[in-house]
């Protein structure tokens, strides 16, 4: 009898056990560099364990589960643990999100921890371990061609990773790309990076050439290049061996900045600036060249004005001919041929008008002029075109075409003009009236506020539903500032920068309305995560975030408005296939 009575009483202490279920760090303030330990832990045995997203955090190693029961004094005591091992992403206040479980129906879930990240720290070593560490055989290094252009003026910035003969390399993360702020960009492409030896603080290193880009800056002043970051998986021997008497080789990951850097930027001189200077900077070659001079009527011909030669062939442009009113010029169809190095954009640009002439005659095409900043000399230079004449051999003269237009409207009178004198609209006033006390109209007016109030009351209600429902509140205000931002681009089609402007805004706006997200939560792999798990097209998605990332870089580069047309149905185009999948 004394048993049962004992497990009655341990069943009762069981059921009336209270269920903890927390978060453990190993520490709460950490350097970019360290790692950090966090364990679920409970004193139940929960099921349906999920983890948190861990935002701005990449998990090293985990989820490693242990469970411990003990029995002391009579008392027993169960915990179970889930493990992680993480490495921040970023510097700044991050959030351990909460765990949650299930238990005996019932849902459980931990407190949110809060991290601080700071800059990376110095890990001390163990004296008597004499093996190799990576901080002083690894750097990254920005080499940049100039630091005090002048506006317009091309660099180059070529990143190289230097790593020592004595670690290997076996992979590598972007965390930080370079941004380039105020500048003109243009990626050079490296298919395959090769390592390389050189010498780099008086020793032999190898290393490779992960980026190269040429830059335009657009203003000047200090302008700042974010630095590029990477994580950077390293093999480094140890001073131990294996049984063949071969060198243990550990695996470890660093992580390396290029550092910022500041670009002094010279503003083009202002004395001798020609009036015509549309930002040509570089060294220039200028032609006007027609297709034919002498013509029939009917035919036309083709004026190209060109410019050859090397400089910042994208960021300016063409002067404009002006033709006599005898001869029609259609708009310009642009052309470019021009490719990047190291040493800069080259090639040739050209406008195209199709002209045609109306009537026979002699017509000069005036002189042009094309100016350009010469980096050679520092000055300024101006290229002039020759006249042009254009020889229409027959059809009708000037003079003629007048005489027949003014011949042809002598003593015609319109039939507007004909039955000017006659009024066709009429204002009618009935000669009895109905008086108003005891009309329709009267009974009307006074019943209608007392049908009202039922309506009135109906709305309000719905007023306050509405007004409750704070998802669904954020949901539509979301999907009217994407329709508001998209509208506002579609007007902005000739203006690019605020074109481009609008229309990320009403790209992020659409995603929080369709995912029910914040904009602290709009990275790159989240925002894909979750439109691939609403079943939306993997080909839309792709197009979808590289269109958004565009935006960015599309604000300082030169674009037609038939490139920004383009993006703008595109962004139409994603937004309703999205639309109809998710």
């Amino acid at each position: 009898m004394k048993r049962y009575l004992i497990l009655i009483l341990f069943s009762f202490q069981g059921l009336l056990a209270q269920v903890q279920f927390e978060t453990k760090v190993s520490k709460t303030t950490l350097g970019l560099n360290e790692r950090l330990r966090v364990d679920f832990a409970m004193n139940i045995d929960g099921d349906n364990f999920n983890e948190p997203s861990f935002d701005g955090f990449r998990v090293i190693a985990g989820p490693s589960q242990q469970v411990s029961q003990s029995w002391i004094n009579g008392r027993s005591t169960f915990e179970k643990v889930y493990s992680y091992y993480l490495q921040p992403n970023q510097k700044g206040n991050l959030t351990i999100k909460q765990a949650t479980i299930e238990y005996n129906g019932q849902a459980y879930k931990t407190s949110p921890v809060k991290i601080t990240v700071t800059a990376a720290v110095e890990q001390p070593r163990d004296p008597n371990d004499s093996s190799i560490s990576a901080d002083n055989n690894l750097y990254l290094i920005a080499d940049i061609s100039k630091i005090n252009p002048y506006v317009n003026e091309p660099i180059t910035v070529v990143y190289k990773l230097y790593f020592s003969n004595n670690i290997g390399i076996s992979n590598f993360r972007e965390l930080n790309k370079p941004k380039y702020n105020d500048f003109w960009s243009q990626n050079i492409e490296i298919k395959q990076p090769v390592v390389e030896e050189g010498m780099f603080k008086g020793e032999r290193y190898r290393y490779i050439v992960l980026k190269k880009a040429v830059l335009y800056p657009q203003k000047s002043g200090k302008l700042t290049i974010e630095p590029l970051s990477l994580d950077i998986d390293v093999q480094l021997p140890t001073n131990r061996r294996d049984v063949f008497g071969r060198v243990v080789i550990a695996e470890d990951s660093k992580r390396v900045s290029a550092g910022a850097k500041t670009i002094n930027v010279k503003a083009l001189p202002e004395a001798g600036k020609p009036i015509d200077f549309s930002g040509a900077v570089g060294n220039f070659d200028f032609k006007v060249t027609p297709t034919k001079t002498s013509l029939k009527n009917g035919e036309s011909l083709d004026l190209i004005v060109s410019v050859t030669g090397k400089g910042n062939m994208k960021l300016f442009s063409l002067p404009k001919p002006v033709v006599p009113n005898a001869l029609e010029m259609y708009d310009a169809v642009h052309s470019e041929n021009v490719s990047t190095t190291l040493a800069g954009t080259s090639g040739k640009i050209s406008d195209s008008y199709t002209i045609i002439p109306q009537y026979k005659g002699n017509y000069p095409v005036k002189s042009m002029q094309f100016s350009y900043f010469d980096l050679g000399s520092g000055k300024y230079k101006t290229i002039s075109s020759p006249e042009i004449m254009i020889t229409i051999l027959d059809g009708p003269t000037a003079t003629d075409a007048t005489v027949s237009n003014s011949g042809n409207g002598k003593n015609k009178i319109s039939h507007t003009e004909q039955f000017k004198f006659i009024k066709l609209k009429t204002n009618l006033v009935a000669v009895a009236k109905d008086d108003f006390f005891g009309s329709k109209l009267f009974y009307g007016l006074l019943f209608f506020p007392f049908l009202m109030l039922p309506i009135i009351i109906v709305l309000k209600k719905k007023k306050e539903a509405i007004d409750g429902d704070v998802v669904g509140n954020r949901i539509r205000r979301n999907n009217k500032l994407a329709k508001k931002y998209l509208s506002e681009a579609k007007k902005q089609i000739k203006n690019k920068e605020p074109f481009y402007v609008a229309l990320e805004k009403a790209m992020h706006n659409f995603l929080k309305a369709k995912l029910h997200i914040e904009t602290s939560e709009m990275r790159k792999d989240n925002i894909k995560e979750l439109l691939l798990t609403k079943n939306a097209n993997p080909a839309a998605v792709d197009d979808f975030i590289a269109l958004t990332e565009n935006c960015e870089i599309a604000r300082y580069a030169p674009s037609s408005t038939a490139t920004i047309q383009k993006d703008y149905d595109k962004a139409v185009s994603i937004i309703s296939d999205l639309e109809k999948q998710i």
